[in-house]
Order: C-alpha cells, then structure tokens, then sequence
C-alpha cells in the first residue's frame, strides 16, 4: 500500500549468495528506472478491495442489510460474485508493501527510513480519519461513530495495540503494516545486504510457522502469521528483482505460496464465507505470476505516465472508500440502479483520492519531513 520512490544504490552480491553459472547476469535497476506495472497493479488491488466491500461480502448480503437493504446477490448477482473474490487485493497489497519497502530502504539508514515511512503513511491517513468521522457524524444509520477520546486516538494509527476500535474497519491492515516495519527495521539498521535480508525472511517464516501452536500472544503479535508469507514473498521478489534469480529465491517463494494459500482458505472459512478455495488461489497465483515478470524485468517496457498517477491514488481510495462509501451507497440506493450507484461512488472517491494526493499527501508531507529532519539535526548537534 506504500508508494515510496525507488532507492537504486545497488550494494554487490555477497559471495555466498553468487547465482549459479545456468541462472542469468544478476539485473541491476537502472538509476532513474521506475516500476510503472506496481502501480498499475496497486490500483487494480485497491478497486478489488473497495468493489468487494460495496458488494461482495457477507455484510452486504443478508436480508435488511443496512448498506442496500436487501441481499446483494439478489440485485446484481454477476457482479455480486465477481466481488466476492475481491478480499484477495489486501494479500495483493501485503506482498508488493514488502516489495516496495525492501526496494525503498536499500541504502537508507534507519533514520531515513523512519521518516520516509512516517510522511508515506500518516498526511492521507489522517484526512482520511477525519473525513470517515465527518461523514459517519453527518450521515448516521449505517456504521456508529467511535466516541470523540477514540477517534483521536486513532489519529496514532495505534489504536489496534490499545484495544481500540478503528474509525474505518480497513485500518486493520495498516497495523500489520506497522508491526512489518517494526521487524524490517532491525535488518535496515545493520545496512541491507542479500544475506541479511534472506536470513530474515528464513528467520521471520520460522518464527510465523511456530507462533500459533506455541501459543505465546507476544511471539504470535510479533511474527504476525496471518500476513507474514505475504510480505516474505515480496521481499523475495525484490531480491530477485536486484539480484537476479537463483534455487534459493524461487524455494522462499514457494514456501510463501504454499503456506498462502492456507491463510487464504483460512480466511474464507472464518471471515469471508462468500468465495471459493480453489478461485482465490487461482487469483492469487495469477498475481505472484505477474509480479515475477516485474521482478525479472518482464514489464521494464511498460512506460505509461498515467500509472504513476493511478498508483498515487491507492492509498487514499484504500483508506476512504469503505465506512464512508458504504454510507453513500445507503442514501443512493433507491435513487438509481445498483451498478450505477456502486460505479458513480468509486468514481467519486477516485476523483477525491487525487485531490487527497495533491492537496493534502503531498503539502503535509513536505512540511513534516522538513520538521523531522530539522529535529534530527537539532539531536544530532545537541550529542
């Protein structure tokens, strides 16, 4: 979900991990290159996403549901089914994160990567909070309001770590975010390198293989099981992507599938109940398949100037579309047809999320990186 710029300081590949002689000249990005397909596919994963909140789960498809008061399966059921498969985009969203995070940290020290992470995430998320508590206070009847203590709260994007409830129930990815982060930022600090970087997703697998049946809330929180092979195969496609490929890389990868595609039966049977095993494999496959042909430089001729602006609106769709549209959806409903109400509200926040890019992401965060750089220059000096 994050849409950093590039970091192409390429370090050399250590001797232990050399390539076989049978597997190509270790790729180098170019300096000034750009993944035009990742953005291409963020917004892909973000439409699935919000087009499977507005009708493809198990919320919208009850009797006297609040958001389009009948079952949705009986309104459009082609789309309502196309929709149910739509959850696949958060996973989407967890492997090009460790994709993107592991291309943006390369060369950056822990400072830097702190505040690149701070000025990605919080301008939008902090409109985008505001604005889901404006709505939901103007037009109740379909989500209830956090009171006011809680609300601020989440202006921390910690709320989940002091049990309390999201504004926005979308925000629940974002602390997995954080905790990936967390963990990541250990390997930047001792500077990134092919080995390390391996070790860690050996390291961090291990640990999200043994956390659920050992039971232990700390380990279980900190190795995150649920989305940690999401992010383990994008790092692993990164690697791939600057080093080249070899056997160790493709068996991480692997791993990282067949473990997946557990999580997402998991996911359907205890959260979703609307799609099938066998479809979103399939849907996620296609994806990791994609992303290898970004990773070995298959799409490098993919150069269309309109996927930057489609990847800048990600974030801001992710974080507005769901308790904010659902409310509009509500009050559009018996206005006009169904597809045209679902069609007409993400057209609105598409248009919405631009202006959120450019007056609100962009401004802020220039202001609070020159705020953070100066109070680190300010403890630099004082020391």
């Amino acid at each position: 979900m994050t849409g950093l710029s590039l970091i192409r300081d390429v370090q050399p590949l250590p001797p232990l991990a050399a390539p076989p002689t049978s597997v190509a000249a270790p790729r180098r990005p170019e300096r000034g290159s750009r993944l035009y397909a990742v953005d291409g596919i963020r917004l892909l994963a973000a439409l699935m996403v919000a087009l499977h909140h507005y009708a493809g789960t198990r919320r919208v498809d009850r009797p006297g549901n609040p958001i389009w008061d009948r079952p949705v399966s009986d309104i459009m059921p082609t789309v309502f089914h196309v929709a149910s498969y739509g959850w696949i985009g958060v996973e989407i969203f967890f492997v090009i994160s460790g994709f993107v995070i592991c291309m943006s940290c390369w060369g950056r020290t822990p400072r830097q990567f702190f505040v690149s992470r701070v000025i990605r995430l919080y301008p939008a998320y902090w409109f985008a909070v505001l604005f889901t508590t404006g709505v939901l206070v103007a037009l109740p009847g379909v989500w209830e309001r956090l009171r006011w203590r809680d609300v601020l709260l989440n202006l921390t994007m910690l709320q989940s770590g002091s049990g309390v409830r999201n504004v926005d129930g979308v925000y629940w990815t974002l602390w997995s975010e954080l905790r990936f982060y967390l963990l990541f930022l250990a390997v930047v600090a001792t500077g990134l390198t092919y080995r390390k970087v391996v070790l860690f997703c050996c390291v961090w697998g291990a640990a999200a293989m043994l956390a659920p049946v050992a039971k232990l809330p700390l380990l279980e929180l900190i190795a995150n099981p649920e989305g940690a092979w999401y992010f383990i195969a994008g790092l692993a496609l990164y690697l791939m992507h600057r080093f080249g490929q070899d056997l160790l890389l493709w068996g991480i990868l692997g791993l990282s599938w067949l473990m997946a595609q557990r999580e997402l039966g998991l996911r359907i049977d205890e959260v979703e109940r609307v799609s099938s095993w066998r479809g979103a494999v399939l849907i996620f496959t296609v994806f990791l398949l994609v992303m290898v042909a970004v990773a070995l430089g298959r799409t490098d001729r993919m150069r269309w100037r309109w996927l930057v602006t489609a990847g800048s609106l990600t974030y801001p769709l992710y974080l507005m579309h769901y308790a904010a549209g659902t409310t509009v959806i509500s009050r559009l409903r018996d206005e006009l047809d169904a597809r045209v109400v679902v069609g007409v509200v993400l057209a609105g926040f598409l248009v919405l999320s631009w202006l959120v890019h450019r007056c609100v992401e962009r401004p802020v965060a220039r202001a609070v990186k020159s705020g953070l750089e100066t109070a680190f220059a300010r403890v630099r000096n004082a020391g």
